[in-house]
């Protein structure tokens, strides 16, 4: 510190100029000033650079000019129905939704979030078509059953699209489905398990609900790969565990006393929480491989006490990205003759890199 130089305590940052905006633009303090204050006309993609630029440097006009970008755009309401609010990867799900929904470049989209009410293929088809009444496009996680796929064909009858998200139904009347190749999920869930366990012996597999065709092709991947590549292994008949805690927990328990030549299992779908926890609680130092469905607080710790071997998981901001074009097509282009299916790469974790 120079000799004399005056210390200033809580000290507040300078609030940021005009010109430190025009300067973190790479514009003229001219175009900036067009830009804020409507005058002639300045390119859009002129304005999205000062608009960026306010918001990295908290421009305190920032929303301003995102208001004024959006003036001239499309007004869409989007609905999504997702599940399960009191976990965690649903709540990143919801937030991913929100942000990507706002952030839109090409329309202005206010999101209608919603969590399924119950399990029940009845009342998801009734919370879909209220859904509609509200929205001019929906984006739905929900099981494959035929009362989910008579209401997605009279909301694509009135010209509002549906996408499956995260688990396909409805194939061929949905406008799309968006999420990950969950066949080869199930492949590489089981390749990571062959290589990883010490010695052949039984595998088990948990899966939600045969109504999930994600939890449905995971197991199916998981199995066709074991049977074309490592036959020393048996997989055990599928356990249901409805993606509850509790029964995933007492389940695999059960599972561990009567199955001494047990090597490992898979999570296919939700309740791994339950896993982890007995896992915890009762290993008494199996040595299992253990292969979970998605990144959350829990896996992320699971994996760093090496209780869980790899977490395979969904890219939801690039998920939600995607699922904005995708919408915003339908809306101007009108529902597809042809439903198509975007998969995603799916992100592996293991517990090097965390």
């Amino acid at each position: 510190m120079t000799q004399g130089q005056p210390i200033r305590i809580g000290a507040t940052a300078k609030r940021p100029t005009i010109a430190d905006l025009a300067r973190e633009a790479g514009v003229s303090v001219a175009t900036v000033d067009r830009v804020l204050n409507d005058r002639l006309p300045v390119r859009e993609r002129t304005a999205r650079l000062v608009h960026e630029a306010a918001h990295a440097i908290g421009y305190h006009a920032a929303g301003l000019i995102k208001q004024r970008l959006q003036r001239d755009l499309p007004q869409y309401r989007l609905g999504f129905i997702l599940r399960k609010p009191a976990q965690h990867f649903y709540q990143d799900f919801a937030r991913e939704v929100k942000a990507a929904v706002t952030s839109a470049e090409t329309f202005y989209g206010i999101p209608v979030i919603e969590f399924a009410p119950s399990h029940s293929p009845g009342e998801l088809a009734a919370s879909l078509k209220n859904l509609g009444r509200r929205c001019h496009a929906i984006g739905m996680v929900a099981p494959d059953h035929p009362k989910i796929t008579a209401a997605v064909e009279e909301l694509k009858a009135k010209g509002i699209p549906v996408f499956s998200l995260l688990s396909d139904f409805a194939a061929g009347v949905r406008e799309g489905y968006v999420g990950l190749n969950n066949h080869r999920v199930g492949r590489t869930a089981a390749w990571m398990f062959s290589k990883a366990a010490k010695r052949p012996g039984k595998v088990a597999v948990f899966v939600g609900s045969h109504r999930f065709q994600s939890h449905e092709l995971r197991e199916s991947g998981f199995r066709s790969y074991f049977r074309e590549n490592e036959p020393a292994f048996e997989v055990l008949d599928t356990l249901l565990n409805f993606e509850k805690r509790q029964i995933t927990y007492e389940a695999l328990l059960h599972l561990m006393q009567r199955e001494p030549e047990l090597v490992g299992f898979y999570v296919a779908g939700g309740g791994m929480e339950g896993a982890i926890s007995a896992l915890r609680d009762e290993c008494n130092g199996q040595d299992l491989v253990v292969i979970v469905n998605e990144i959350t607080p829990e896996s992320r710790a699971a994996l760093a006490d090496d209780i869980v071997t790899m977490a395979l998981a969904t890219p939801l901001r690039r998920l939600c990205h995607e699922l904005m074009l995708l919408m915003d097509r339908a809306l101007k282009n009108g529902t597809a003759e042809t439903s198509g299916q975007t998969f995603l790469p799916f992100d592996i974790y293991v517990p090097e890199n965390i």
